[in-house]
């Protein structure tokens, strides 16, 4: 059975740093693409980051270019996100997923970027 545990979230102000942990089990996670995704208050589900099966790949969405880092260590079976210079807009319900949409994930960390 699938299972992606996230952490790392909090309260940060404007300009901070966060570094997300997604914990994976139940496939071989060394052979699967893995994602970011978040979800503002009410709005949907949003795309952030991806990375490749070994890490030499890495994509993000225009909003986060330059900010966050996506990484991942097969060998703890675990996911990363460094998040620099958080802004407000960065506040979100953020997931690990194996799929680009989100439709498989865990049950998220809170970002919230405030002062």
């Amino acid at each position: 059975q699938v299972q992606l545990v996230e952490s790392g979230g909090g309260l940060v102000q404007p300009g901070g740093s966060l570094r997300l942990s997604c914990a994976v089990s139940g496939f071989t996670f060394d052979n699967y693409w893995m994602y970011w995704v978040r979800q503002a208050p009410g709005k949907g589900l949003e795309w952030v980051s991806t990375i490749g099966t070994i890490g030499g790949i890495t994509d993000y969405a225009d909003s986060v270019k330059g900010r966050f880092t996506i990484s991942r260590d097969n060998a703890q079976k675990m996911l990363y996100l460094q998040m620099n210079s958080l802004k407000s807009e960065d506040t979100a319900l953020y997931y690990c997923s194996t799929d680009r949409q989100g439709n498989i994930r865990g049950q998220g960390t809170q970002v919230t970027v405030s002062s």
